[in-house]
């Protein structure tokens, strides 16, 4: 098994949110990925879309605070975009290449995940079995990211690293955990 602690860092052009510390941990045990994330500091600040009853897959999740990972096959351009929202809604798409052919990820049904409040933040916890996408033998790399907007409609973007000159997590060179 391969586990990994991260830190994520805002963009450096966007709006700051100081008391804010983005952290968690990623694993791979043969072809399970399980993720959490640790959202701290104070949430008042924060727009978080209250739980759902009835999660579902949801598009453009992004417009709102929104976890998410970055997942490619080393030495392909293939890879994958995996989107949680706070209200336990989520999305998955496919891309070929560098923002090229963005499909619709339809392998995966449901991605059941957790989203527990605690007392200095929220968490979420995503255990999930790649199987349906890739095998056990593929190397990953993964970009951690996290969108975080306000209650003021201001936007954050949050990863491991920034290379571009404007924030965009999709830049290959960004997924730096290997798997």
């Amino acid at each position: 098994m391969n586990n990994q602690t991260f830190s994520l860092q805002p963009f450096p052009s966007t709006e700051s949110f100081p008391h804010l510390k983005i952290t968690g941990n990623i694993s791979r045990n043969a072809n399970q990925l399980t993720i959490c994330y640790n959202l701290g500091g104070d949430l008042k600040e924060i727009a978080i879309v209250p739980p759902s009853n009835a999660p579902s897959r949801k598009y453009e999740l992004w417009e709102d605070t929104c976890f998410e990972f970055f997942l490619g096959i080393k030495d392909s351009l293939r890879y994958w975009e995996f989107n949680l929202s706070p209200a336990g809604h989520w999305n998955i798409y496919r891309f070929d290449g560098y923002r090229q052919g963005m499909q619709e990820e339809t392998a995966f049904e449901k991605l059941p995940f957790s989203v527990h409040n605690q007392a200095d933040g929220l968490a979420l916890v995503l255990d999930v079995d790649l199987s349906k996408i890739i095998s056990a033998e593929q190397a990953i790399e993964i970009g951690i990211t996290i969108v975080v907007k306000n209650i003021d409609g201001n936007v954050s973007y949050w990863a491991l690293t920034h290379i571009g000159e404007e924030a965009d997590f999709h830049l290959r060179d960004s997924f730096i955990v290997k798997l």
